[in-house]
């Protein structure tokens, strides 16, 4: 498990923190005959960072794909900014949603800043001219992931490491106010592990809503909030200073972990040990 460790105090939250940009009610969705995603509510406040986790097969990418709208719900809705996601134009909901998928592609001609560039598209339309504007939030992005040292290389020359992180200056340089990630440590080494921890710690202080699908405990636990699913529903919503969250995240992975409190109490960090 990473290093990265959960504090019960972090920045002010950001002007407008606690607004609901996104939010689930009912959410259903059954493949195969099995519910993989069974009435889930919840809501995404901007200014807050969750980390959605549970054991595999809980239902997490799928929940996440439906929050995305990239499946449509057996039932219930899911709305953005208060307006029902599927009336949104596409465009209208490329500019405040941003997505970044599981597998992500990697096997592409096109150089990694011209990959950045295309999260700009949102913004500028098709046929629309790159501003200066757009140039310095593709160039903001690419060094928040730390990846403008190889931006003139194709997408398929990278490393796992690399190609995801230029994948994440793509997904940072739409300046979505919602930002879903499904699984967005795979490849990384534990430096930029940390790095993309304090990076989403950043983009919700600066108002966004986010939301990121972890397997690293540790992690996760340095979110704001973790939302913990077990067999297609969400069984604990809330921080992970709250005892009963702790609790149900330990119970669901078969207490395969206990998870321990560091530090004094003004500065609390919790840590995921495995129980071998």
């Amino acid at each position: 498990m990473s290093g990265v460790l959960a504090t019960d105090r972090g920045p002010a939250a950001a002007p407008g923190a606690g607004a609901v940009p996104l939010q689930a009610d009912g959410l259903r969705l059954a493949l195969g005959g099995r519910a993989v995603v069974d009435g889930v509510s919840l809501a995404l406040r901007a200014g807050e960072w969750a980390a959605l986790v549970g054991p595999n097969g809980a239902g997490k990418s799928s929940l996440l794909s439906l929050l995305a709208g990239l499946r449509a719900p057996d039932a219930g809705r899911v709305t953005l900014a208060g307006r029902p996601l599927a009336d949104w134009p596409a465009r209208a909901r490329a500019q405040r949603l941003a997505w970044l998928s599981q597998q992500g592609e990697s096997d592409g001609e096109i150089s990694a800043l011209d990959v950045v560039r295309l999260g700009r598209l949102p913004q500028q339309g098709l046929f629309g001219a790159p501003t200066a504007h757009d140039e310095a939030v593709v160039r903001a992005a690419m060094a928040e992931t730390e990846c403008e040292a190889f931006a003139a290389r194709r997408l398929n020359a990278l490393s796992g490491g690399e190609c995801q992180r230029v994948l994440l200056a793509r997904a940072l340089a739409v300046e979505a106010p919602v930002l879903l990630l499904d699984e967005p440590t795979t490849h990384l080494d534990a430096p930029h592990q940390r790095a993309l921890v304090r990076s989403l710690a950043r983009r919700a202080r600066a108002g966004a809503a986010v939301a990121a699908v972890l397997h690293d405990l540790n992690l996760a636990l340095a979110a704001d909030r973790l939302l913990v699913m077990a067999r297609g529903r969400l069984v604990a919503d809330g921080a992970p200073a709250e005892p009963a969250v702790r609790e149900q995240l330990v119970a669901v992975f078969d207490h395969a972990f206990t998870i321990e409190a560091l530090g004094p109490a003004e500065q609390r960090r919790w840590v995921a040990v495995p129980a071998l």
